[in-house]
């Protein structure tokens, strides 16, 4: 057994380019690779890939290991766990980290399984303990209430899923060299049991919500579906997206992929403004990596206030005019 070297970050595309979370991988990543005195390493999986994985180098990538296949043209989570687990017992490398998206909460939990190896997801930070080198894991635990650090002191590679937006993405140096290296795990595609029927493209205007830097969300206290328009106008006018908990969501009032929380989207936003809603723990969940959150409740004692930033205690419907007046006022002038 070869001693294991090196971090991998697993990769992803969006519409042809590096999807987001992917240079924030290759940021923390860097940061772990250098801290250890290692090579850090991407690897993306897909077809028709291209020249677009070959910029992870210019974002901190040693090495870019491509597996591109028509095999792998449409997501299934046998052949890419498959893939996975063929690349990690070759590779054999000392982290593994993936981001906390639908591909990495499909895909990390099976292959920690098969790899026989521990996995900590939603991670808010990544650091190497400079005593041991183990890769030290924080997330939020009961309900985002707590912070907790994690290390696996059994079972390799040490893995991690980590929550999109709460890492500065790299910055691009294209002067910076690498190696490009196709890599075939050699599938048995007899083994796929699942495969794509048809898909169905999510209609979404604007900023994802997932990727907003502002993020305006309302509660049930909104009342019903009129009131998310006022909502869109104040995102629209910060660029940002909005959100939803989870009852506008199941009255229909809004569309469902608004819902933030446990059961809806994870997210970071650099400004979170919080509407009319109480701050029940499924929905802190989702929110809790937010840098600066502002809420708006006339409820004084709602769990909202205990972790926001600033607060103001009144009738939405009347501060939220003046409020957007004053943002509008602002913007006009910058």
């Amino acid at each position: 057994m070869t001693e294991r070297k090196g971090a991998v970050i697993v990769g992803e595309l969006s519409d042809g380019n590096l999807a987001p979370i992917t240079t924030e991988l290759l940021s923390i990543g860097r940061k772990l690779a250098d801290e250890l005195g290692q090579e850090l390493s991407a690897l993306f999986i897909g077809s028709g890939i291209g020249e677009t994985a070959n910029e992870a180098i210019f974002f901190g990538a040693d090495k870019v290991y491509v597996i591109d296949k028509p095999l792998f043209k449409d997501y299934l989570t046998d052949s890419y766990v498959g893939a996975l687990e063929k690349f990690v017992k070759q590779i054999e490398p000392e982290l593994l980290l993936l981001g906390h998206t639908s591909l990495g909460r499909d895909v990390a939990p099976r292959l920690a399984f098969r790899l026989e190896t521990g996995l900590t997801q939603d991670c808010v930070e990544l650091a190497i303990d400079p005593e041991t080198k183990l890769l030290q894991k924080t997330k939020p635990v009961y309900g985002g209430n707590a912070l907790a650090i994690y290390v696996c002191e059994e079972g390799r590679p040490q893995m991690a899923t980590i929550r999109a937006k709460v890492v500065e993405p790299s910055t691009q140096d294209t002067s910076r060299k690498g190696n490009i290296i196709p890599f075939d795990p050699e599938l048995d595609e007899a083994a796929i049991k699942g495969k794509v029927i048809s898909k169905v493209k999510e209609e979404i205007t604007g900023i994802k919500l997932e990727e907003a830097n502002v993020v305006v969300c309302g509660g049930r206290g909104i009342g019903g579906p009129e009131p998310f328009q006022q909502l869109e106008g104040l995102a629209r006018m910060l660029n940002g997206a909005v959100g939803a908990t989870r009852p506008p969501c199941d009255a229909k009032w809004c569309p469902a992929y608004y819902q933030v929380g446990l059961t809806g989207k994870l997210i970071s936003p650099s400004l979170y403004i919080g509407i009319a809603l109480s701050g029940a723990s499924q929905h802190l969940a989702g929110m809790t990596g937010s840098k600066t959150i502002v809420a708006i409740n006339k409820d004084p004692e709602a769990n909202i206030f205990g972790i926001a930033h600033y607060g103001v205690v009144g009738e939405y419907g009347k501060i939220l005019p003046a409020f957007m007046e004053k943002c509008q006022e602002f913007l006009s002038k910058t």
